[in-house]
């Protein structure tokens, strides 16, 4: 069995952001980063996923929408408010931001990247639980820990429980036509109101119909309604494309077809712009220096300078195809965009138990301090509102998906997401924990494990899938970055591991 010693997101633990520097928690109702230039940042466009509201955080800004009337939101898929939003959903935000962490918004936009009926649920094959693959009308769409689930539950779709009704999904295409989903909600099904992007297989304008995966595009040039420009020439050279409309069998008569979603990234009338997507193409060098260079994202050329601020410990190596990250820079023309900064936006530590009260911006769990920002977007499996304020303390178990990151002595997690199970914890499980993260010190013979700045007794620990002596030697005798998933309790003692696994790689 291969063994991985290295998760590609685990060497980015080193942090810059001082749990001080923190002024008010994310999620719903959340604040940005206390930074003392309150001038402007940036004008242009802001997209990525919804983290929260009390005003609509994106990108990690609190973005005020009281200068757009009612709060619109413009789509066509009903989400027509921002009450309407959810967290996970990608939204474009076009106004400006500040250095405190906060913008100004002028217009919402928003747009579903799939809705329709689901085929099948497959949970991941290696038993991990990290991913399920949903079949959306034959697209492969990936939900991990991170996607914001509505109307069912991850651990229900973990289970391989099947969906009879529709989906919506707001998803980041990935470069093997894939969908990763930052959001996904369980909905009525309604055959006349299908929405469907995916590659373009086949084109035939004398029929006027192509093909997208499983399914036969049919219009009628004269009645469907093609938007950005789009003509029916254009078709023929077409990559991919969305489409809505009513769905008869295997066959989609389009009311409308456009581009696909990375019409969401297009430049605006002004030149900043700061986006999340995943990696399309790794970063490349352009000369014989390590920089300049470039990747692509969003359907963007990025442009990494001698300038550019590379932040949570990210090097060159990391930006490699599939990563989510942030980037903030500035369009140079309409597909290519020089990055000022570029941020982690991939979970890589995980954590699972009853939380305890720490400060205004963090907790605790199962002794690993957690720290919320702006980013965070706080879920509850039942569905209902959550936020840092109204978190079940010392009741219900939490779980946490969020980057590890190292500040001087501090180890934390910085959250991405909180999602509250809809049940308390019985009383036997109030001191039980589970925790994913980077090996940080072992103990030659058995007797401790250190991850995520707490020390764990390991002296009756079950090693599940790997030796302890084989860590120990990969530790002391290599560099490689260790991912141990631990399960382990509280006692008057301290922390004891009940069980250890390595974490394998997704190809095992």
């Amino acid at each position: 069995m291969k063994r991985q010693l290295r998760n590609r997101v685990f060497g980015l633990a080193a942090g810059t952001v001082a749990l001080g520097a923190i002024s008010a928690c994310g999620g719903s109702g959340g604040g940005g980063l206390d930074i003392a230039d309150g001038g402007i940042r940036g004008t242009g466009s802001s997209v990525g996923p919804v983290s929260g509201f009390g005003s609509v955080f994106v990108n990690g800004v609190e973005f005020s929408t009281d200068d757009i009337p009612n709060r619109e939101v413009e789509s066509n898929d009903g989400i027509t408010a921002e009450g309407l939003l959810s967290e996970g959903m990608i939204l474009r935000v076009e106004g400006e931001w500040r250095d405190d962490g906060t913008g100004t918004a002028e217009k919402l936009s928003y747009d579903d990247t799939l809705r329709g009926p689901v085929g099948q649920v497959t949970p991941d094959p290696s038993g991990a639980g990290e991913f399920v693959t949903l079949a959306v009308m034959g697209q492969s769409v990936r939900v991990d820990r991170q996607t914001v689930v509505r109307g069912t539950t991850y651990a229900t779709l973990l289970g391989g429980s099947q969906i009879a009704d529709h989906v919506r999904v707001s998803a980041w295409r990935q470069a093997d036509g894939s969908y990763r989903a930052g959001f996904i909600q369980v909905i009525d099904p309604d055959l006349t109101n299908i929405e469907l992007e995916g590659s373009v297989l086949t084109v035939d304008t004398n029929l006027n119909e192509f093909t997208i995966g499983t399914i036969t595009v049919q219009y009628d040039e004269s009645n469907v309604s093609f938007g950005s420009g789009l003509t029916e020439a254009d078709l023929e050279t077409a990559t991919a494309l969305e489409v809505e409309g009513e769905l008869n069998g295997t066959t989609l008569v389009a009311a409308a077809i456009d581009r696909d979603d990375a019409r969401r990234f297009s430049r605006s009338s002004e030149d900043d712009v700061e986006f999340t997507a995943t990696i399309d193409a790794p970063y490349t060098p352009s000369g014989g220096a390590t920089r300049p260079g470039e990747f692509t994202m969003g359907g963007l050329t990025v442009r990494v300078t001698d300038a550019t601020e590379l932040d949570d410990g990210i090097t060159l190596e990391d930006l490699i195809e599939g990563l989510l990250i942030q980037v903030e820079g500035q369009f140079l023309s309409d597909t290519v965009v020089e990055a000022e900064e570029i941020e982690l936006r991939d979970g890589n530590a995980k954590l699972k138990g009853v939380a305890s009260f720490l400060a205004d911006n963090a907790f605790l769990i199962g002794g690993v301090e957690v720290r919320v920002t702006s980013t965070t977007a706080f879920t509850a499996e039942d569905g209902s509102d959550i936020s840092f304020q109204t978190l079940p303390f010392g009741t219900t178990p939490v779980e946490v998906e969020g980057i590890e990151k190292e500040q001087g002595a501090d180890i934390f997690i910085e959250a991405l997401k909180v999602e509250v199970d809809d049940e308390p914890a019985d009383f036997e499980d109030l001191s039980k924990f589970e925790l994913e993260g980077q090996l940080r010190d072992i103990s030659p013979i058995p007797g401790t494990v250190t991850l995520l700045g707490v020390q764990i007794k390991d002296t009756s620990a079950d090693y599940d899938n790997v030796l302890r002596g084989e860590i120990v030697d990969d530790f002391f005798g290599t560099d490689a970055t260790i991912i141990l998933e631990v399960e382990y309790r509280s006692t008057s003692s301290g922390f004891i591991a009940d069980e250890i696994e390595l974490e394998e790689s997704d190809d095992d």
